[in-house]
């Protein structure tokens, strides 16, 4: 091979194939059940170190400061390939449904303590994504579990990459950063009086929503409900909601002001990348989400509601874990929306490539 590093490569080189297949634990003299489910489970960890690669040159995109318009695009086709991984990876789950529960009990006990839960790239992009400890099952820290393994150097190198991963800024920290330094009615952070001009946006569609809120209060009470003052009290549970949402504490939250601009003005030209990078965030979490729910329902079928071999609750955790949200400020924008004829007139329109004239 020359020093540039090319070559005349066989496809077993290039792949590193006989290493590769030497990795499935035939030399313990194991049945093409448990290969079967070797395999799987060793497929979920390549993709998921494609998942962190994917992931990681998002995060370095967005944190950017100005990130260059030319690469959010890329940034997007990263979070729609992560996507199809995802629901690539949910679709996996049904070729280990045809292990049966007795093949699977067959060579359980083989596992001893050994969980998906102890799955350190799992819990890399988990951490790489913003999944804060909070909002994990009872609050557990994951680095604690690796932390309790054998003392040796394989798991101190597991350690500090854990480590690492958890202190470095996560895709939600670069994701609501760029999302709050928006253009909002053509002004920027840093601009003099933009406080007013976001502050002034936000109250104007407060205002729109509220209307709107007592408007279908209005309507209820003429549709035979028996307590038309339970319907507009739950329109104005609902208006409060978006109230404290935009301005929690009373104060605007800039990058969620960012985000209602966005999602309000999708038809501009100048915010046509911001919302498809935001669509395919929702996406992704979508994927993940649906990938966690087939894995509980994969799990129940093989082996019912059994305690996991880590201890866990089994399926009940692992139905727990499909309510993980990362992203919810994108979700929850959907909620404060108003229709597009009562939004707040747009101003400056030439701003964002477009005027009513064009």
């Amino acid at each position: 091979m020359s020093e540039s590093g090319e070559g005349n490569w066989t496809y077993a080189d290039y792949l590193n194939l006989h290493p590769l297949l030497d990795l499935q634990g035939e030399d313990r003299e194991i049945n093409s059940d448990e290969m079967h489910f070797i395999i799987v489970h060793q497929t979920f960890e390549l993709w998921f170190k494609q998942v962190i690669r994917e992931l990681s040159e998002v995060r370095d995109i967005l944190s950017q400061i100005p990130v260059p318009e030319d690469q959010i695009p890329k940034a997007v086709d990263h979070l729609g390939r992560t996507t199809e991984i995802f629901r690539l990876m949910a679709n996996q789950w049904t070729v280990l449904e045809t292990l049966t529960p007795q093949g699977f009990l067959a060579f359980r006990d083989g596992l001893g303590t050994a969980s998906g839960f102890e799955s350190f790239q799992m819990r890399e992009f988990e951490f790489l994504l913003g999944l804060e400890n909070e909002d994990r099952i009872g609050g557990v820290d994951p680095l604690d579990s690796f932390r309790r393994m054998p003392d040796n150097d394989v798991n101190k190198a597991v350690i500090k990459r854990l480590e690492e991963a958890a202190g470095n800024p996560s895709l939600y920290d670069s994701v609501m950063g760029w999302i709050a330094r928006t253009p909002i009615m053509g002004s920027t952070p840093g601009n003099e009086g933009d406080a007013e001009v976001v502050s002034q946006y936000v109250s104007d569609h407060l205002s729109a929503h509220k209307a709107l809120c007592k408007e279908a209060a209005e309507r209820s009470s003429g549709w035979g409900t028996d307590d038309s003052s339970k319907a507009a009290e739950r329109m104005m549970a609902a208006h409060d909601g978006a109230a404290s949402f935009l301005m929690p504490g009373g104060d605007v939250d800039r990058a969620r002001a960012g985000l209602l601009f966005i999602e309000s003005y999708r038809e501009l030209p100048l915010l046509t990348w911001p919302r498809k990078l935001i669509d395919a965030l929702v996406e992704l979490e979508e994927s993940m989400v649906k990938w966690r729910h087939a894995h509980a329902r994969m799990v129940e079928r093989i082996m019912g509601r059994r305690i996991g071999t880590g201890g866990t609750s089994g399926v009940d955790y692992l139905d727990m874990t499909s309510r993980y949200r990362i992203f919810k400020d994108l979700w929850g924008i959907r909620t404060v929306l108003v229709k597009p004829q009562r939004r707040p007139a747009l101003q400056n329109a030439e701003f964002y490539g477009y005027s009513s004239d064009s």
